[in-house]
């Protein structure tokens, strides 16, 4: 039996899944791919296996080390921080994304696996060496790409899924251990995106003018279009729109009609709401609850 481990090119832009329920893969080197903005409606784990890394999570940066454990939400707006290239040329993490409806099966009545992506949207973790290798070790067999013969599929499934959830249960348990949170440590505040993030969303319903943010901010209009665009990699513009399809996702979920959601995004044109969503998503919204409604 062949073992291999599953690996994504660094310079791979792919931010979707293609499996149902998760995915694992190892990553080497700067991941140019993912140096823009970007969300999606699962769960990631960033574990930097060798190096250092360093990742941005809405209006924080985080420069995590060898042994870290990166948690981002789903919908939440993230981006590797490309701050040197050699210096993570180096660099070799595990990604696992996880839907949420995947970590809703694995949870058992009395422990919620989801609950500490919710905490801080981007939470970072490290744990003593013990736990850490068995962590690693679960994510090494998760990644492994084995070429078993067909009737062994169904035992490698199975094995996995039990990878998987015993994965999740020792996590959850440490993460609930306040000592292991690197909240603190290795974080580089970024005001300038918590004012315009602030602003967005308490403005999600309106129209939202660059000459309103920059009046808002204080900052003339084209330093502050720099200044963003320097911290985030996107336009102030692309961010107003992500947060915006963000938002649009969400109230989908919920089960309001696309109209209705629409103005509640702040779209004065109904066109133009479904172009912008269809650019976002890659389908419309009636398809997009088809692909990813169950999952959520």
């Amino acid at each position: 039996m062949e073992k291999k481990i599953k690996r994504l090119d660094a310079t791979d832009e792919r931010q979707y899944m293609i499996h149902e329920e998760y995915e694992v893969y190892e990553k080497q080197g700067a991941p140019i791919g993912a140096a823009t903005f970007h969300y999606h409606n699962f769960y990631e784990i960033i574990y930097v296996l060798e190096g250092t890394y360093s990742s941005m999570v809405e209006n924080q940066t985080y420069d995590l080390k060898k042994g870290d454990f990166l948690l981002i939400d789903i919908n939440v707006m993230h981006r590797y921080n490309q701050v040197d290239i050699e210096k993570h040329k180096d660099s070799k993490r595990i990604i696992l994304w996880v839907t949420p409806g995947m970590l809703q099966h694995l949870s058992e009545s009395d422990m919620d696996f989801a609950a500490y992506f919710h905490e801080g949207k981007g939470r970072v973790y490290h744990f003593p060496v013990y736990y850490e290798e068995l962590l690693r070790g679960y994510l090494l067999k998760l990644a492994l790409k084995e070429v078993v013969s067909e009737e062994l599929q169904g035992s490698k499934t199975v094995a996995d899924r039990g990878f998987l959830t015993l994965f999740f249960m020792y996590l959850c348990n440490l993460c609930a251990k306040e000592e292991y949170s690197l909240m603190e440590d290795n974080v580089t505040f970024h005001p300038l995106v918590e004012q315009v993030n602030r602003y967005v969303e308490e403005h999600i319903g309106e129209p939202i003018l660059v000459d309103q943010l920059a009046e808002y901010i204080h900052m003339s209009k084209y330093h502050f279009l720099r200044k963003f665009k320097e911290i985030t990699g996107v336009t102030v513009h692309g961010f107003i729109n992500h947060k915006k399809m963000i938002r649009a996702a969400e109230l989908l979920w919920q089960g309001k009609p696309v109209g209705t959601v629409s103005q509640e995004t702040g779209f004065t044109e109904y066109t133009v709401f479904l172009r912008n969503f269809k650019k976002a998503f890659g389908v419309v919204p009636g398809q997009y609850l088809q692909f990813y409604g169950k999952s959520v």
